[in-house]
Parts: C-alpha cells; structure tokens; sequence
C-alpha cells in the first residue's frame, strides 16, 4: 500500500437515497483513519452532489435508473435499458480502472444492477492487487426471495469469485442473515458482522440552526419521516389526518423523490391546519430526530439505525413491497422492544393519533442491546483486510459465523 491509500465504493442507487447516504456513512468513518486517502464513491444516485461529502472524498454520479413495477428503467434519459446500462458499465469500469483502487467496497449487489459491474470486475481481478468487499445490509429480503434472487443473479456465484470479504452492516443477535438465508459455508468464511452503521448526531448549536431555519425552535413537534417520499404518501397522509396534542406540531418530511400531486395535496392539507408543517427536504434528517418528541417513518435501514441513536420515541410503519425488508426488521427491532411497530393494514390516522399521544412505547434502554457501533468498527475491519502494519484485530464477537 502507497502513502495514499484508494477507497472506491459503489452502489446502483436506483431507489430513493438509502444506498448513497449509507456509502457517505461509509466513506466518512473510513476517512477517520490515519493512513492518506483518496476516496471515490460511484453512485447511480445524481442528487449525491447535493450532500456534503467526507474529507478526501468525491464522487462519479452515473445515468440514473429507477424502478417501477419491479422492473428497472432510466429515470430521465432518453435511452433504452439495455443502451443506459452498457453506458453506466462502461462509465464504471473507466473509472475505477483509472482511479485503481486499493479496495473496492460494493453495496449489496455483488455484480451490480444487470451485472454492470462485471466488466470492472474482471479488469480489477486481472490487475490483481484490489481487495474486494460487497456491503449488505442486516435484512435483504425474505429468505425465500434472497435465496431466489442470489441464484438467479448469480450473486451467490460472483462473490465466491470475486470477494475477498463480506461485511454485513447489523447485529445478528437482530437478524442473522447468513444462518436466515442459508448462505453457504464457503461464503460464511469471509463474513463480518459490523454492528449498525449508526451516526452521531450534530452538536445542539448546529441543531438549533437547523431548526431556527424551520421555524421550530420554539414548538415541541411529532416527526414523520417516509425516506425518499417515492412510496410514503400514505403514511404521510395518515400522519397528516392525525390528531396532534394541544400545543404540538406535526412536521412531515416528504423526501425529494415524492411525486409532486402527493406533496401539493399535503400542502394543502397543511394550509387547513394550524399546528402542521410540511417540509420536502433536509439534507440531514437526523436534526429533527433527537428533538423530536416523537417520530412516526417508514423502516428503512439509515432511518432506523438514526433513530436508536437519536433516542426518539419510535413507531415504525414499514413497506411490504416490492420487498419485505422494512417489515422484517421492524418485527424483529419491535420483538426486542427498542421500538413501536404499525402494520400497515392498521396504518389509519386514529391509530397514529393514539400513539402520538400515549406516554407508553419502545423501552429506550432496551436498545443499549443493539449493537450501533458499526461505523467506528469499520476502520479496523479495513485495516485486517489490507494488512496494514497498523491493523488492530477487528473486535471478534462478529468475525465469521459458526
């Protein structure tokens, strides 16, 4: 390893924002390491630009896709699917051929969407010296879909081939997702639980701005949060039908990516009201978390390592479709009491009302259990992968699993 160690990440961003703020999650906590660094983070998520990025970082905004009915499709471009992705594979491959990098960290597709990686699979395993990491999060999907989806895919075939080390971002006291999903014994060999890649909140000052900004800093307000917004209208639009306490605000965050008639409708829902605010984007959701009195979201995987951290009284609304992951987890979280959980067949505004005003819910010391820690343990798992003079042992409780 030269004095500037190269760090590139890459993730197909085809649905809301989850894999790009998880990346710069990433890319953040590796930049705390004392070795020189160049990071570049390959993103299909063009909205990257608009978030700051962590020191020595900078990213490769790809065409973007998106997903409807299951099925991928460029998200602007006038291209066919299969002209948009030999465009995005050739884009990666250039890259990170040029950019060279030491280690190569893949989120959860092991040879990308529609296998767009493979070509800068092949180039990088031909040069021999990139060490390869494909990220997943703690729940996939139901078992049944992942074992489906790894052999049809060839996941399951690509990360013997090509991946050096698995890092599963959770706690398998929460979900185990090698022994869930059956994953092979070779594979089991180059697994490690990293705990979940949970930040840390601002300072209070920076909090304050932000709220001051919103018009919030004096109101004790109920959050709901839906991600991207592409699929949270209707827990937004419960949320906004909701009954508040005398005194307390609701604030809706609609996320850049809901459609524009569901944002207008609740605007207008919110002009009726007196004690709803509704704001479409915040860079950093997380400001609103820890003062929140309350917060009503969906479950994905950044929303709710962010709310263990923040300490939020939580109820969890999940999306069962296309994927179960969001209703996975929250059962899971719920059954370890470190959060409240909504189906979303009960998902009514009587149902949000009566939580929101309730004093009982999730026991916030249970999540003293969970482990959130995956961010600061990151550093050390990279420097047992690269073999630096430096590496410490990551901690063992989560290196393989038997």
């Amino acid at each position: 390893m030269d004095s500037c160690e190269r760090i590139a990440l890459y993730s197909h961003d085809a649905l809301g924002l989850g894999h790009l703020r998880r990346n710069l999650a990433i890319a953040g906590a590796l930049a705390k390491r004392e070795t020189g660094h160049a990071t570049l983070l390959v993103t299909g998520a063009r909205e990257a630009g608009v978030f700051p990025m962590p020191p020595g970082t900078d990213c490769l905004a790809l065409p973007a896709l998106t997903k409807a009915g299951g099925a991928y499709r460029p998200r602007s471009i006038g291209m066919d699917l299969d002209e948009l992705v030999r465009l995005r594979s050739a884009a990666i491959a250039s890259a990170l051929v040029e950019f060279d990098p030491d280690v190569l960290i893949v989120d959860k597709r092991a040879l990308g969407v529609r296998k767009e990686l493979r070509p800068a699979l092949e180039m990088l395993r031909e040069r021999g010296h990139t060490r390869l990491v494909l990220g997943l999060r703690d729940v996939l999907d139901s078992p049944s879909e992942v074992r489906r989806e790894w052999s049809a895919g060839g996941d399951a075939d690509a990360a013997r081939e090509y991946y050096d080390a698995l890092w599963i971002y959770g706690d398998p006291q929460v979900y185990d997702v090698a022994v869930e999903c059956g994953l092979e014994e070779e594979l089991q060999d180059r697994i490690c639980y990293s705990g979940y890649l949970a930040r840390q909140h601002e300072p209070r000052e920076k909090r304050y701005t932000e709220l001051r900004a919103l018009q919030l800093e004096d109101h004790p307000f109920a959050l709901c949060l839906v991600g991207g917004g592409q699929d949270g209208h209707l827990l937004a639009d419960a949320f906004a039908h909701a009954a508040f306490p005398p005194g307390l605000l609701g604030v809706i965050v609609t996320g850049p990516f809901m459609p524009q008639s569901e944002r207008h409708h609740l605007h207008r829902i919110a002009e009726l009201r007196g004690n709803l605010r509704v704001v479409e984007f915040i860079k950093d959701p997380t400001l609103l978390m820890r003062l929140a009195e309350s917060v009503v979201a969906m479950g994905g995987y950044n929303t709710v390592c962010e709310l263990l951290t923040s300490g939020a009284r939580t109820l969890i609304a999940p999306r069962t479709s296309p994927r179960r992951e969001q209703l996975i987890r929250a059962e899971r979280m719920a059954q370890l009491g470190v959060l409240d959980m909504v189906r979303p067949e009960n998902l009514r505004p009587s149902v949000l009302s009566r939580w929101i005003a309730g004093e009982d819910g999730c026991d916030r010391d249970a999540r003293a259990r969970v482990d959130l820690d995956g961010l600061r343990r990151l550093p050390a798992l990279l420097d047992d992968l690269v073999g630096t003079e430096e590496a410490v042992d990551p901690e063992p409780l989560y290196a393989g699993v038997a």
